[in-house]
């Protein structure tokens, strides 16, 4: 279990974390997410002692990382795949570790083989990939068979079957009873994965609660109606609350009205339809909106960059 309370870190005038306080939890999958300069890497820096705090604390099962006497055994993580010496091969770097900490060769053999890195552990990491290299990541991550898991963007690189993997990974150690605590900008992965968020923002805590109510609870539910006479069906739908917009083919999207009132405006105006789906916010949109305000560094929009 992670817990922050009034978690704070300053860098000078800047204020990186502001009094953060959440609990990560086992037996759950837990994203942590925020937009760029939100303050994530910060936090996680702090829960593994690699930053100090201005002032709160954070724990991971019951004390301070630096408390632990076998940290190792506690909490695996992976922050920077490449903070490797590239001249070492992946085999070397995890045994090194292994001997440092406790570990038996057959421990290092065993999250060789589980990362999929079995045919290549010979190999200078400095000859590795990307996606080779965040499977070393993890591999150091899981090596002491730690009871807290932090991942940072644990899916850079990796290829379809990779992310696939690490998605079941993840499950697998939080069907094991595990704390797993993991950031990500994929949020269609995170979607299939997390099962609590934590999102900040600037600094702070916006939103600590399911992936199922953090989704229903932002925005409106998508309506996608295709008629035969859609100008009419558009005329009878408008109303102040309510969004229509035409997608082309006949096609509508409705924004503020359910399936059943599209169908029954549709009845009573004579209009017959050929097809009526409903879509859910999905979380980048929920995420989107959310942290709207809470974004530090904005691109400028295509019209500017255009003119």
């Amino acid at each position: 279990m992670i817990e922050a309370r009034a978690l704070t870190k300053r860098y000078g005038d800047k204020l990186a974390v502001d009094g953060l306080t959440f609990t990560v939890r086992p037996g759950v999958v837990t994203g942590f997410l925020g937009p760029n300069g939100a303050g994530k890497s910060t936090t996680m820096r702090m829960i593994l002692g690699l930053d100090a705090p201005t002032s709160g604390t954070v724990t991971v099962n019951g004390r301070p990382y630096l408390a632990h006497s076998a940290p190792l055994h506690e909490v695996g993580a992976l922050l920077e795949a490449r903070s490797v010496h590239p001249g070492r091969s992946a085999y070397n770097h995890l045994l090194a570790l292994a001997h440092s900490n406790g570990i038996s060769r057959s421990r290092v053999d065993d999250v060789v083989e589980a990362v999929g890195l079995a045919g290549s552990a010979r190999r200078r990491a400095g000859r590795f990939s990307l996606g080779m290299g965040q499977r070393l990541g993890i591999a150091t991550a899981l090596l002491g068979d730690p009871r807290t898991v932090i991942l940072d963007e644990p899916l850079n690189g990796l290829d379809t079957e990779g992310i696939r993997w690490v998605r079941a990974l993840l499950r697998n150690l939080a069907d094991d009873g595990r704390t797993v605590f993991v950031s990500s900008h994929l949020m269609n992965e995170m979607a299939l994965t997390a099962e609590h968020l934590i999102v900040i923002g600037r600094g702070r805590l916006i939103a600590d609660t399911s992936m199922a109510e953090f989704v229903a609870s932002r925005g409106r539910s998508v309506v996608r109606v295709r008629s035969t006479d859609p100008r009419a069906l558009a005329a009878r739908l408008e109303a102040p609350e309510v969004e229509v917009s035409h997608d082309g083919g006949g096609s509508l999207t409705v924004s503020g009205l359910t399936t059943d009132q599209v169908g029954r405006a549709a009845a009573a105006a004579g209009i017959t339809l050929l097809e009526l789906t409903a879509r859910q916010t999905s979380l980048e949109e929920a995420f989107m909106e959310l942290t709207h305000d809470a974004v530090e560094y904005r691109a400028p929009s295509t019209a500017g960059a255009a003119s």
